[in-house]
């Protein structure tokens, strides 16, 4: 409304203005003499200016003869379309202006805007390829998804810009979830543009979502070809892909070709943990434990790991601990101080019942740097030693508090993960597993195997033995109640409150006690370090 009187006002001003000129001209005295070739004209100041404006009109009117005429000599050269650009000169100058004015609208915002201008510029121009792609962009900004869907259609017909179409719908489809569409969309973007680094990268991260390792391994390599990836980033997601491509052919029970890809992952990256690890165990079924233990030591050299120990130990499970003791040394003296190699240490003597030298091994790790794993390595020590329960059930409940300790991290979402992959289940990042301490106070069901994993697979070998033996019937029943053992006495000494209030007999039976809810997870806990710690209970109690 105000820019409309504005408009009227500045309309009327100028023809106010043009009034007051011509009147004083019209009382201006003087005038102009224009003599030519004999002919002689006299101009008031009035006529004069009339004059030169019919003059400019006159020379203009010539130009744009002169340029139709040097058009249709063109055509008579054999440009056929010479005159009908001549015409359309003017309806593309329109069409331009507002072409340019739909990508300012586009760049500001203005969705509505920006589709009207396209409109525009399609109505003086005729180029859908220039005027789909912004119809399309304005379309998506002001939320019309339909008309938006419609336009990239439209932009499949023409082979320019059939890629942009199909670019267009993929992300309609990744906005939506429907990622299997999405996926044979980028894989056709991927082929009519195999260069360009956003498709390639959509396309990995949803092969590496569908588990589709030797289609992402050909697309990681189209990225190596062109370009667009450095050669040490490359080996590393290679073999991401090859570990995760060999532990889908061991679920299929293809051992040979299983084997054969976790070699290749660790051949590309020898310091990737699982790769070594599952490499170890492929070289160990095929009775090749020198390699096993090489790979091994080349990984923990890199980086020391729970998960390296345990397929160290997987290479002779059948050693008596005083042997794995001795065989491991090659394995522990490359990072003697590191927490991890520590821990190791305390957990092989710890399986000799060499308590003193668990002792001696751990230090002062659960000072310096305690974790749930090294403070109940602890509380197997003093258990070993002959230690108060008091005793050993404090170090527990300081386990139960303590940090896990490194575990799987996404570096994006910060999820902890019980294992290994080669996507975050939470926000599908591809290869953003590290291990490392997270940054909350996190648990996962996963990470608890991480906790004394030696001693847990002597334990789980006894265990085996145990159920296999025949149980011993006793020849003769008593009616004494045996001497319960020292598990028993721990869990007796849980469920029984410390200063239980009763009654003389005489008067009332006692109360039955309730067990305090913090102390049940206690002495499940103790419970199962003192079964680790004492397998042969019978020895133990001797």
């Amino acid at each position: 409304m105000l820019w409309s009187l504005l408009k009227i006002l500045i309309f009327v001003a100028a023809i106010a203005g043009l009034t007051f000129g011509a009147g004083m001209l019209m009382e201006t005295s003087g005038g102009v003499r224009v003599a030519f070739a004999g002919i002689e004209l006299n101009l008031g100041p009035l006529q004069a200016v009339i004059a030169i404006l019919v003059l400019i009109v006159a020379i203009w009117i010539l130009l744009k003869l002169a340029g139709l005429l040097v058009a249709t000599l063109r055509f008579i050269n054999g440009d056929e379309t010479a005159i009908s650009r001549y015409f359309d000169r003017n309806r593309e100058r329109r069409g331009f202006e507002a072409l340019a004015d739909g990508l300012m609208a586009l760049a500001s915002g203005e969705g509505r805007v920006a589709m009207a201008k396209a409109a525009k510029a399609e109505k003086y121009l005729k180029r859908p390829e220039l005027t789909n792609l912004i119809s399309a962009q304005a379309a998506e900004m002001s939320g019309d998804r339909k008309k938006a869907q419609e336009v990239y259609r439209r932009l499949l017909q023409d082979d320019r810009t059939r890629f942009v179409g199909v670019r267009g719908i993929m992300k309609q489809k990744l906005a939506e979830g429907d990622t299997d569409t999405a996926m044979r969309l980028a894989e056709k973007a991927f082929a009519l543009k195999p260069k360009h680094e956003e498709t390639q990268d959509t396309l990995l991260k949803l092969q590496a979502e569908h588990e589709d390792w030797s289609g992402a391994r050909r697309t990681l390599g189209a990225k190596l070809k062109h370009g667009a990836l450095p050669r040490d980033v490359h080996r590393r997601r290679d073999a991401v892909l090859a570990l995760s491509e060999a532990n889908d052919l061991r679920r299929q029970g293809k051992m040979d070709a299983a084997h054969k890809q976790a070699i290749e992952a660790n051949r590309l990256s020898p310091d990737l943990v699982p790769a070594a690890e599952m490499a170890a165990r492929s070289y160990t079924e095929m009775d090749k434990p020198k390699y096993a233990a090489r790979v091994l030591k080349k990984a923990w050299e890199a980086s020391p790991h729970p998960a390296l120990a345990a397929a160290f130990a997987a290479i002779a499970p059948e050693e008596d601990p005083a042997q794995r003791l001795s065989r491991f040394k090659a394995l522990t003296r490359i990072h003697p101080q590191d927490p991890e190699t520590r821990m190791l240490m305390a957990e092989l003597h710890i399986a000799a019942e060499e308590f003193p030298q668990a002792r001696t091994a751990l230090g002062d790790l659960v000072e310096t740097s305690p974790t749930a794993r090294s403070v109940t390595i602890m509380a197997a020590i003093e258990r070993g030693e002959g230690a108060d329960d008091t005793v050993v059930r404090g170090w527990l409940a300081r386990a139960l508090t303590a940090s896990r300790g490194p575990q799987w991290v996404c570096d994006v979402c910060g999820e902890v993960h019980g294992a290994w992959a080669a996507v975050c289940e939470s926000c599908t990042s591809f290869d953003t597993l590290s291990w490392k301490v997270p940054s909350e106070a996190k648990t996962t069901e996963g990470a608890a195997s991480m906790m004394l994993p030696l001693i847990v697979g002597r334990l789980e070998d006894r265990s085996k033995t145990e159920e296999e033996q025949p149980a011993e019937v006793p020849e003769e029943e008593t009616e004494t109640a045996p001497e319960p053992s020292a598990d028993e006495v721990v869990a007796t000494e849980a469920e029984t409150p410390e200063e239980p209030q009763t009654e003389p007999e005489e008067k009332s039976a006692p109360k039955p006690a309730k067990p305090e809810p913090d102390m049940v997870d206690l002495d499940v806990q103790e419970a199962h370090v003192v079964e680790i710690v004492h397998p042969d209970r019978e020895a133990y109690e001797k």
